[in-house]
């Protein structure tokens, strides 16, 4: 996977095709990419980040989150190229794909 830092123009484009499908968009917050997602309580947040720590590892690529109760906040950005590269784009088209009972 490309580990280049992407330019502007292209988190441009990536970000407005990761979100075509997002019931709840992706944003851009002080170069990384990031969303708040919602659940009804501690344990549907907790097994949503269970399925996420299980991909991100298989992956090779780990978010930063933020998680009280039922809110999850998850920032992807690609240190070792100090911003946003396609492994941050990829891993969250991956999170998008996770079952929407987990949301």
């Amino acid at each position: 996977m490309n580990s280049s830092k992407f330019s502007p123009e292209e988190v441009s484009a990536a970000l407005t095709q990761l979100n075509q499908a997002a019931a709840v968009p992706w944003k851009v917050v002080d170069g990384a990419l990031e969303k708040v997602f919602q659940f009804p309580d501690f344990s549907c947040a907790f097994a949503f980040m269970t399925r996420v720590a299980l991909l991100a590892e298989k992956l090779d690529h780990h978010p930063e989150w933020f998680n009280v109760y039922g809110t999850l906040r998850i920032r992807l950005t690609s240190h070792d190229v100090g911003g946003l590269s396609a492994r941050d784009f990829h891993l969250a088209q991956r999170i998008e794909t996770l079952p929407g009972w987990l949301r």
